[in-house]
């Protein structure tokens, strides 16, 4: 009996130890989330930049036309798997910058993920996509592991972020993950915004609204991009 309590106590106590650890480093990820971390010399950051239907990807493509880009390399386009449009975007935009000379040579990688529930799916189905969507997430972001996160808006930049989230939490990769609400999004954040500014996901979160930057104080007005 004494060997079954020493056991019991020994379970214990690792489990505690693990929860203990696990806390303190989810404490220490969101103080640290959104303060400037000391770099390095200036070396490219690998980057995945999260796609979507529509006027995101439209969004996404001004915002990349700005940044320095061979700071941001190698970079990882992703869009859902039903979005053929918006990597065929990315491909053209990655060709204007050969054409154009602002980079020496494309290292742009183009993959597609599974939705986590179609419009108009019912949401008994949509456990079993989602649970598949979350899995092929994964494996995606084991296979990547961005140091950047560039999204703004689509619901399949939710469990990359989260994910890459969970990375920091448990020390596999730092991805620092920067939001940008659509322009369309003037008085109320979009679902995937307000889940990611609710749980201090985002590192940096940026609107294009002055009303938006108001009502959620955290956020960095940007005017608009577009």
């Amino acid at each position: 009996m004494n060997k079954m309590d020493d056991c019991y106590f020994y379970i214990m106590a690792i489990i505690a130890t693990g929860v203990a650890i696990f806390l303190f480093r989810l404490l220490r990820v969101l103080y640290l989330t959104g303060k400037l971390r000391r770099l390095k010399p200036p070396q490219p950051f690998s980057t995945l930049i999260v796609l979507g239907s529509g006027g995101h990807t439209a969004e996404m493509m001004n915002l990349l036309s700005v940044l320095q880009m061979d700071r941001f390399t190698p970079r990882f386009y992703i869009a859902a798997a039903t979005d053929n449009m918006s990597l065929q975007k990315a491909r053209v935009f990655e060709d204007s910058l050969l054409h154009e000379k602002v980079i020496k040579g494309s290292s742009a990688q183009f993959m597609q993920i599974c939705r986590s529930r179609e419009v108009g799916q019912s949401y008994v189905t949509s456990v079993w996509t989602t649970l598949l969507a979350t899995t092929h997430a994964l494996w995606l972001m084991v296979k990547i592991r961005p140091q950047v996160v560039l999204c703004n808006g689509p619901g399949t930049c939710i469990p990359l972020c989260v994910i890459a989230f969970l990375f920091k939490v448990i020390g596999i990769r730092w991805s620092s993950i920067f939001y940008v609400e659509s322009i369309a999004r003037v008085k109320r954040l979009s679902l995937s915004g307000l889940l990611l500014y609710k749980l201090c996901i985002a590192d940096q979160f940026f609107v294009q609204w002055p009303q938006l930057q108001r009502k959620y104080p955290r956020a960095h007005y940007v005017g608009c991009l577009m």
